[in-house]
């Protein structure tokens, strides 16, 4: 078995020095790292992670909890794992599905806490005094909209890209654009996330109108209990059904436009010639629709460098105070808005 020993001999370096640039510690010039990385290389070593996991008083293990029946979200997971692969860490993915039970019973135990250096949590269920009471506990990140005191927080800027979709469908010269994502239920019964989200993106939404001075119409914001393809394809029926119906739609995720879709193909009409539609969350799926998706394309990849970074700056001893970060977005311009061949015009913010 190579040792950290005979890498330092081949490299003309010390053991220490070697342990420095395998645990990617900061203090080595770019010469001697690369020095030795050859010396890694050459004898193909391969660190004992037990070993290294007892004398740091680390598991080398990452929780990363999120409602994996979204498929946003599992691609989200994929870059997450892929990033703390990279740095020498398992991650042991925890499914919620947003139940509020099945999230309390992953992250409110101390017992199992104690299994995991740190958790990258993306709430739904929990309410904010719960998240509160769990917050200090272990290392975490959390993602998405919903925001705790004392907790570092990895987001897009949700309000900024909804606004961004909406004056898109404005830009077409669309005036009566509906908006689905609403959540069902009333503010007393919702869960904190659930609400920023769609709050964040509802604000987006009714700037966009208010800055080209068209008016917010009630009946054309429809409230779901879920953001899934039937909850959209539903809302989508029910504003094909009014009098005067939406020529736009902006959806707050992509299952719900893709649900949109299929409503407004059953009824004979075109998209995006009679109703153009944007969906949210830039998912694989939405390519594949026929016609292509125009979406808000979160930087997953992106996303997930800063989650898995800032984790394990708090993991290896970080004390500052929490901090908020963002990560880009694209408006993804493809069929469903414009026709034509599905050529997509990406705009970068965030």
């Amino acid at each position: 078995m190579v040792t950290q020993r005979d890498v330092a001999r081949l490299a003309g370096v010390s053991v220490r020095t070697v342990s420095n640039v395998v645990n990617n510690f900061a203090y080595v010039s770019e010469e001697t790292r690369a020095q030795v990385q050859r010396a890694l290389d050459e004898l193909d070593y391969r660190p004992n992670v037990a070993a290294r996991s007892l004398n740091r008083g680390r598991s080398n293990l990452l929780a990363l909890v999120l409602p994996l029946d979204v498929p946003y979200f599992t691609e989200l997971a994929a870059h997450v794992v892929d990033r703390a692969e990279e740095r020498g860490y398992t991650v042991l993915i925890d499914r919620t599905e947003g139940v509020a039970e099945r999230e309390r019973q992953i992250v409110m135990r101390r017992d199992r806490s104690a299994l995991f250096d740190g958790f990258i949590f993306s709430p739904l269920g929990l309410t904010e005094d719960e998240l509160r009471r769990w917050a200090g506990n272990c290392p975490t990140v959390m993602l998405g909209e919903m925001r705790v005191e004392g907790m570092d927080h990895v987001a897009i800027d949700d309000t900024a890209a909804a606004r961004s979709a909406t004056a898109h469908l404005i830009s077409l010269g669309r005036t009566r654009i509906a908006a689905i994502g609403v959540p069902h239920l009333p503010r007393s019964e919702t869960a904190a996330a659930r609400r920023q989200t769609s709050a964040h993106r509802s604000d987006g939404y009714e700037q966009a109108l208010a800055e080209a001075g068209l008016p917010l119409r009630p009946e054309l914001t429809v409230r779901v209990r879920r953001y899934q393809r039937e909850d959209g394809r539903r809302a989508m029926d029910q504003l094909l059904d009014l009098a005067e119906p939406p020529d736009a739609v902006f959806c707050y995720n992509d299952l719900l436009a893709i649900g949109a879709l299929r409503a407004v193909v059953s009824r004979g009409l075109r998209v995006p010639e009679d109703v153009a539609v944007v969906g949210f969350d830039g998912i694989e799926e939405g390519r594949f629709a026929n016609p292509a998706l125009t979406t808000i394309a979160p930087d997953k990849k992106r996303l997930a460098e800063l989650a898995v970074t800032r984790l394990l700056e708090r993991v290896e001893g970080d004390q500052g105070p929490p901090v908020h970060l963002e990560a880009p977005w694209r408006l993804v311009v493809d069929q469903s808005t414009t026709g034509g061949t599905g050529q997509s015009a990406p705009e970068t913010r965030g």
